[in-house]
């Protein structure tokens, strides 16, 4: 099983987002929480699992998506950790990293 660490910037992203939904979601306050945690633990047992980048910049790149709340965890694996590089929603662009 793999670390997994979060980058600062992507917890930034993640605990905007995880404040947006409590305040919106009341049937579901802490979905965005959760999702990931559940994210996390998957990726630290098959890191190989989200769907490749199509960035040429950044070929290794992963991005894993979380279907109930919409949102991509965008990763890459290094030196045996899963670094997470970015939270982001499914409708906006792909995130400038």
């Amino acid at each position: 099983m793999l670390v997994v660490e979060v980058t600062p910037r992507a917890l930034a992203q993640l605990e905007r987002a995880a404040s947006w939904w409590a305040a919106n979601r009341p049937a579901a306050p802490g979905a965005i929480a959760d999702d990931f945690e559940a994210a996390t633990r998957l990726l630290a047992r098959q890191p190989g699992i989200g769907a490749r980048s199509t960035s040429q910049r950044f070929p290794e790149l992963r991005r894993l998506y979380l279907e109930r709340v919409r949102y991509h965890v965008y990763y890459d694996v290094r030196d045996s950790k899963v670094m997470i590089l970015a939270f982001w929603h499914a409708s906006r662009e792909a995130p400038k990293l």
